[in-house]
């Protein structure tokens, strides 16, 4: 994201020098090297116009990022507030002041209180601690189900899978394949079944065999679908979920944000997983779904295997949208 952001700010064109802008002593740099890099050899102070014209374009850059609207005028405030008065050249001191002003103001967005997994897990008190996974079709959302019971699976925590998407049959194939790959009980009834009566059973399998967890997948559903919506309500009222997580496509840029608020609004959303991140080169997504629902992101999918889901490290995100190159 950083790289887009400089190029729009720096790349192209530098503000023009004031009346009183001092002409070039002897031996300055030339125009010609000054234009080879980002500092100005003329020491031209950002004045109040050119601080608009930098936020005008910091806005659009973060907007092509698919940074929503509320985030960006966050940053932009933060960035406008680093300025304000301070005398700096156009350049590398004014790159500076932006990218350090940039970066905490991210850190800011996406240093949300962490929730420990884990240690949650180990004190429930009766056993099992319940996961409700939600999310939109074509997400990877049961691919996400699978991929974190195998992470839970190395932390020496034991898992069911409660296959709850009985409205699509490849799913509950899909799920039946993972579980005996990682050696994993799946729950399941008949395409069509009752998904809370699924929840139910896995909870009680869970209970009675002294499991630590049940992962209990939902179907995809669009955030509009009024009546797979209250089939999700009514598997929160039967098990009662300890954590409901949001999994989102982070290459969906502003429809993720649009995703998870309704989600939010309609489920409660206790965290979230972002997939796909390994293709999304923008990263307005994790700021966006973090700033908006004030939940933390738990887990990023940077690929196909089951350990390429990751616990989320902000300093990893902060690096990537601050690299100057392709995010890896």
């Amino acid at each position: 994201m950083w790289a887009a952001i400089k190029s729009r700010l720096f790349g192209s064109s530098k503000p023009e020098a004031s009346a009183e802008a001092p002409a070039p002593a002897a031996g300055a740099p030339s125009s010609a090297a000054s234009e080879s890099g980002l500092t100005d050899g003329f020491g031209r102070r950002l004045s109040d116009d050119t601080v608009d014209t930098v936020l005008e374009d910091l806005e659009i850059a973060l907007l092509q990022s698919d940074v929503a609207l509320p985030v960006v005028e966050r940053i932009r405030k933060d960035i406008r507030k680093e300025l304000a008065g301070k005398k700096l050249r156009w350049g590398s001191d004014a790159e500076a002041a932006i990218r350090s002003t940039f970066e905490a103001s991210v850190r800011n967005i996406l240093a949300q209180p962490p929730i420990d997994l884990v240690a949650r897990i180990r004190a429930q008190s009766p056993k099992p601690f319940v996961v409700l996974v939600v999310g939109v079709n074509g997400t990877g959302k049961t691919t996400t189900v699978a991929k974190l019971a195998d992470w839970l699976r190395r932390q020496h925590i034991t898992v069911v899978i409660a296959a709850g998407d009985t409205f699509r049959a490849g799913a509950i194939e899909q799920l039946l394949v993972h579980g005996e790959r990682l050696g994993i009980r799946v729950v399941r009834q008949q395409e069509g079944s009752d998904p809370a009566a699924v929840a139910f059973d896995a909870v009680a399998h869970a209970r009675a065999k002294g499991l630590d967890v049940v992962l209990v997948d939902t179907a995809g559903r669009q955030h509009t679908n009024e009546n797979l919506v209250e089939e999700a309500k009514k598997i929160r009222r039967v098990v009662q979920p300890h954590l409901t997580l949001f999994v989102g496509d982070a290459l969906s840029g502003n429809d993720t944000l649009e995703q998870v608020k309704q989600f939010q609004a309609a489920l409660g959303i206790d965290g979230l997983i972002l997939t796909k991140l390994d293709a999304d080169a923008k990263g307005g997504a994790a700021l966006s779904a973090t700033f908006v629902t004030k939940k933390p992101l738990m887990f990023v999918g940077v690929g196909q295997g089951y350990e390429d889901l990751r616990p989320f490290d902000v300093d990893w995100m902060v690096a990537r949208l601050l690299s100057e190159g392709t995010a890896s």
